[in-house]
């Protein structure tokens, strides 16, 4: 009986995995793309040329583009930011948002590429932007491309989450927030030693539905049931009363090194995270 279970768990994931059409191959490329233009802080040329590529990427996925542009005020002085959001319109007035960060954090005199640490978040977003293309939606979905998360110096309230801070703000305005069912942010998940741990700062309900999500799919043993706690995008948006979750893996020895290269990064952990993610969002529509 056991055994049978097993085989059954086994073949549900491999069909959601077929059915939700996110590749892992197809957001390594894309995370590729992004790390070759190399370290990208805000304000950087680098920065600017991946925004660029992520904004021309996005004008074949029939999605309403939105360029968030803002100055932030950083320990570097006033940097000219942006974030990039790309909307697929839904009919409930109910949105679900998935967002990570596309810059990569200062380092004067290295070459830190970030490739997990800012590539892995930007490549599954344009994959998740490449499947979600002309899919009939019940929920808005937007996926969010955040600058300026990483911090100049040390970490701290108003030296990091520039993106995520002043797009919590702007939407607070325009009452875009009390549309959101769930935001989803993503943090270093293509370590080819995927282990993503409970973020305990994130909201109960949403992390259990994507933990049982994960074990009916038979990836337990990537989402673990240990637990840490961490300041990342998701907490501008928690902090405003938006149920939000953070999906990092924290366990990665290149994280802020120069080691942090396209090596590092495997599409099998991309592609189960977006697997999670797609049915996930299909949950939150149905209303799980």
């Amino acid at each position: 009986m056991l055994r049978a279970q097993t085989c059954l768990i086994l073949l549900l994931a491999v069909a959601i995995a077929r059915s939700s059409g996110f590749s892992g191959a197809s957001a390594l490329e894309f995370t590729r793309h992004a790390v070759a233009f190399g370290p990208r802080p805000p304000g950087s040329e680098a920065n600017h040329k991946l925004q660029a590529y992520i904004l021309g990427q996005l004008k074949t996925c029939r999605c309403q583009v939105i360029e968030d542009p803002f100055t932030a005020k950083t320990p570097q002085g006033d940097v000219a930011m942006k974030n990039i959001i790309a909307r697929y319109p839904g009919k409930s007035g109910r949105a679900t948002v998935i967002t990570g960060h596309f810059d990569t954090k200062y380092f004067p005199g290295r070459k830190f590429v970030g490739a997990n640490d800012g590539g892995s978040s930007t490549g599954f977003l344009l994959e998740m932007a490449r499947v979600l293309a002309g899919q009939p939606r019940t929920d808005d979905v937007y996926l969010v491309w955040f600058d300026g998360e990483e911090a100049f110096g040390e970490w701290s309230s108003t030296d990091s989450l520039y993106g995520s801070r002043h797009l919590a703000e702007r939407w607070h305005t325009d009452g875009t927030l009390r549309k959101i069912k769930a935001l989803i942010n993503v943090d270093m998940i293509g370590d080819k030693n995927l282990d993503i741990k409970k973020e305990m700062n994130s909201t109960p309900v949403l992390r259990n539905l994507v933990w049982r999500t994960a074990a009916e799919l038979g990836y337990q043993a990537y989402f673990l049931d240990e637990s840490m706690s961490t300041e990342d995008d998701h907490m501008p948006f928690l902090k405003l009363g938006v149920p939000a979750l953070d999906l990092i893996d924290f366990d990665y020895p290149p994280w802020h090194t120069d080691e942090d290269t396209i090596d590092k990064v495997g599409g099998q952990s991309l592609e189960i995270v977006g697997t999670v993610v797609m049915e996930v969002i299909k949950r939150l529509e149905s209303g799980y």
